[in-house]
């Protein structure tokens, strides 16, 4: 039987709304990514089946199916064809479910899943412009308001009971965790350099090794008056890109490739669309029944910190050890760049998975319209 395992997993630094990052072109940005992945993999591009890119707000320069933008930006084969995928905040990582699915099913041998968002040149909100998705039978069932992603996290902190200062510990958190990690060299051999007008950017540029949660209590809460979610608890808007080699231990073997990880379950769930952050929460329990395993077997979680809230959420609904939950700090602390970020979370993971000997980790992300990603991976030893 055809399995489906990751060879290679690279991603851009991080870089801040309006940062080291926002003079680089989407397709430029991926493109190096790209170019990255194929020098680290010992990749002939030429034999890429399919590139698979995630990006949530596709106007602009982010339109005309950036995957195969960026691949010709790259340099590869006019051959190699690319498909771009909008699930919202987990873009790139349902690109990495597709690219499993291909290669199990035999469509591919070999694909590049991935994503990019540049949040600094295409704002967020960008793609709908003056005109609303929502029709009106939409409107019938739900209302014709766009959904509030940061009233959903309120909400989710009041029916969780999930207090202000919670909320700002778990930020410190992040920040710490990631800072320690850039201390610690645990980024190194997943970043690939950019180089940019003003100069090569090397490192993540939203971690604040000082962050504290004192100083995050003095943050406004911009959502709801009298509220609990600021902008310190809550992800960073960013720009970065990462890029994941996807293929079967077969092919794996056929051109030298030693695979880090097995891709062993991948699924996605609907949840409430207006309050839209929930989904995590089901998506693990549907990911855990599939792979029969239980939190106990899981050594490493990444929950994307969309909101401290709903993080802890999940935690609390979980009770996954805090040591394992997002143990290199999360989209508080290195940034949420959307269409980029599972790809990007996807990385992190399985690097962090190789380095401390994790036979299986987990990761899971809500999602805008109310949905969810969860993939389970497990270490090739």
């Amino acid at each position: 039987m055809r399995d489906a395992v990751i060879v290679a997993a690279v991603r851009s630094p991080i870089g801040k709304r309006g940062g080291v990052l926002s003079k680089v072109h989407s397709a430029d940005l991926s493109a190096r990514v790209l170019a990255a992945l194929a020098e680290r993999a010992s990749l002939d591009p030429a034999v890429v089946d399919d590139v698979i890119w995630g990006c949530v707000s596709q106007v602009g320069e982010q339109t005309f199916d950036i995957a195969r933008t960026s691949l010709l930006s790259a340099g590869w084969p006019e051959s190699v064809p690319g498909t771009t995928v909008d699930r919202q905040c987990g873009s790139s990582q349902q690109a990495i479910h597709f690219a499993a699915a291909g290669v199990i099913a035999g469509h591919y041998d070999v694909a590049v899943a991935g994503g990019v968002e540049s949040m600094s040149r295409i704002p967020m909100g960008s793609a709908a412009g003056t005109q609303s998705p929502l029709g009106d039978l939409y409107a019938k069932r739900y209302g014709n308001t766009m959904p509030n992603q940061g009233l959903g996290a309120e909400q989710i902190a009041r029916e969780w009971s999930l207090d202000r200062g919670r909320l700002d510990a778990y930020s410190e958190r992040s920040h710490h965790r990631a800072a320690a990690a850039v201390a610690d060299g645990a980024f190194d051999s997943q970043i690939a350099e950019i180089e940019t007008p003003d100069g090569v950017v090397r490192a993540d540029e939203g971690v604040r090794p000082d962050c504290s949660a004192e100083t995050l209590a003095g943050l406004r809460t911009p959502f709801l008056e009298g509220g609990v979610v600021s902008a310190g608890n809550s992800s960073q808007i960013s720009d970065g890109a990462a890029a994941l080699l996807v293929t079967t231990s077969e092919v794996a073997k056929k051109y030298g490739w030693s695979p880090l990880v097995r891709i062993h379950t991948a699924v996605v769930v609907g949840s409430e669309p207006n309050i839209m952050l929930t989904g995590p929460i089901p998506a693990t329990a549907k990911a855990l029944t599939r792979a029969n395993l239980g939190i106990g077997d899981i050594g490493a979680f990444e929950v994307n910190e969309a909101f401290a809230s709903v993080t802890l959420a999940w935690q609390s609904e979980y009770g996954a050890p805090e040591e394992a939950l997002n143990p290199l700090g999360g989209a508080i602390a290195l940034g949420h760049p959307l269409g980029g970020s599972g790809a990007r979370i996807g990385t992190t993971l399985i690097h962090h998975m190789k380095d401390r000997g994790i036979r299986y980790g987990l990761q899971t992300m809500c999602e805008g319209g109310g949905q969810a990603n969860a993939t389970i991976f497990e270490l090739v030893e």
